[in-house]
């Protein structure tokens, strides 16, 4: 096994384990963590995933050195990768780093050391939100090679960080570092060396303490609306928000008994 996977109470762990290779992904490793992250999202006690890498690096990308050996296209097909998971033919179940054409239900946390370079960068940018150490640093690495982006990085990097900034780092390929990570809205939070997991653990707990359905509707809405109109996506919005109405009006009942008053969220 290329990766590990824990659960901590209501959080699911998945670690990147190729620390020789500082955590560049090869089909394998791609296989099990598109397979860890179709098992995350059906497991119903689990409401949160981070991703991290193991020894103080998130991922390189690809593995280059395999693919210099040659890439077996039709390896994926070969393996089990529960076919019957998020499979519409105009959007594709698998990417080469694995579950980057996933569109999962429950939010996943980017816990990042070291780079989250190249084909890592994308897998980062594949996570809701994303926690970097302080001496962590992402870049479209792969520039050097000719390697192109494949696993959501044109599409989900203008997104994040607008046309602008992303332009900037695709056609570069330079380092970023964490500080301007953040700056840019490529991070949401910097925490000093070592930490990325120990805060990304505080974000997800956070996370699951909150009425999930509505959070995952509201998660959902957000996502879809890039590919709506104005009026389609507020459309959509609406139907989302009906589906949950029960959840709001416990909601509303608790504050009404005095809970979470004053922006207090500590008391839920």
């Amino acid at each position: 096994m290329t990766i590990r996977v824990e659960a901590q109470d209501d959080i699911t762990i998945v670690t990147i384990d190729r620390a020789e290779a500082r955590n560049a992904v090869d089909p394998q490793t791609a296989a099990e963590l598109f397979s860890a992250f179709v098992a995350f999202d059906r497991d119903e006690t689990s409401k949160v995933a981070i991703l991290t890498g193991a020894g103080g690096a998130f991922s390189a990308g690809f593995d280059l050195k395999h693919a210099a050996g040659g890439v077996d296209e039709g390896w994926f097909a070969e393996h089990d990768l529960d076919a019957s998971f998020d499979g519409r033919d105009d959007q594709p179940r698998k990417g080469p780093m694995g579950p980057t054409r996933l569109m999962l239900s429950k939010p996943v946390i980017a816990a990042i050391a070291g780079p989250a370079v190249a084909g890592g960068m994308e897998l980062a940018l594949w996570c809701d939100l994303r926690v970097m150490e302080e001496s962590a640093y992402m870049g479209v690495y792969c520039r050097r090679w000719g390697v192109p982006l494949i696993d959501g990085g044109t599409v989900r990097l203008p997104r994040i960080v607008g046309q602008g900034r992303a332009m900037d780092l695709i056609l570069t390929g330079r380092q970023v570092e964490a500080e301007e990570c953040l700056s840019m809205g490529l991070a949401n939070r910097l925490c000093p060396q070592g930490k990325a997991l120990e805060t990304a653990l505080e974000l997800a707990r956070d996370l699951a303490r909150f009425p999930q359905q509505c959070m995952r509707a509201d998660r959902a809405s957000a996502l879809t609306q890039w590919s709506l109109g104005p009026a389609a996506a507020l459309a959509n919005e609406w139907k989302s928000a009906q589906t949950y109405h029960s959840e709001g009006m416990d909601g509303a009942a608790r504050f009404a008994s005095g809970k979470g008053r004053s922006g207090d969220f500590d008391e839920i």
